[in-house]
């Protein structure tokens, strides 16, 4: 069970001026929703609230009217600028019930010398029950080497987790570190190409441009012409 107990009020008042007003009581305007319930809109604590979604796929306790409801925050939308969450789309869901989610990727140890490790998937969608959301997937590189490749089906998960993610979706990439020697040559090549493509286009301009006996000859075929 989750230990993030919110305490829910129900409202009535809606539109933009309503939810400023909620938000300036240091509240948020919540809907929850889910298992052909009709739409609830709420109100939550809002310093608790921000707490709790802080961690990944929380599972929240919500108490309304003495009555204790399980959800999931399915959309939080945050102001762009300030530190406030503006709005949140709960979905009831119920204990043994198998929901999707995306749990982030942790990647742990160190790869082996002179490579870089890049993450390709910062997460993979796991179906999972609804009350046993793993935090995280973790997935060592200790002493890997370069050209090693993770893949999502080869990455260990949670028991009871099934992965919805292609299996054949890259996570984890392992390469050789660029020596500054490398990087400078590269450099050089791509300065160089970039020299060659120049002098072509200077060559292919001067070739367009009409030699000065070719436009005195086209002018005297145009002065024969009006005579």
């Amino acid at each position: 069970m989750s230990d993030h107990k919110l305490t829910a009020e129900t409202r009535s008042q809606f539109g933009k001026g309503a939810a400023r007003k909620i938000r300036r009581d240091n509240k948020i305007p919540a809907v929850m929703y889910g298992h052909g319930s009709e739409p609830v809109h709420i109100t939550l604590p809002g310093h608790e609230s921000m707490l709790a979604l802080k961690t990944s796929n929380v599972l929240l306790t919500i108490v309304l009217d003495g009555k204790e409801q399980l959800a999931l925050a399915k959309d939080v939308q945050r102001d762009p600028i300030k530190p406030v969450i503006e709005h949140i789309d709960l979905v009831i869901v119920r204990k043994g019930e198998k929901v999707v989610v995306d749990v982030p990727v942790h990647v742990e140890g160190e790869a082996g010398p002179e490579t870089v490790v890049t993450t390709d998937h910062t997460s993979l969608q796991l179906e999972v029950e609804a009350t046993n959301i793993p935090e995280s997937v973790t997935v060592s590189v200790e002493g890997l080497q370069a050209g090693t490749q993770i893949l999502a089906g080869e990455v260990e998960l949670p028991e009871g987790s099934v992965l919805v993610t292609d299996a054949e979706a890259l996570v984890v990439n392992v390469t050789a570190q660029v020596t500054a020697e490398a990087l400078e040559a590269e450099l050089a090549e791509a300065e160089a190409e970039a020299g060659i493509e120049r002098e072509e286009s200077e060559e292919e301009a001067a070739a367009a441009e009409p030699t000065e006996g070719a436009t005195a000859e086209a002018e005297g075929e145009t002065t024969s012409d009006e005579a």
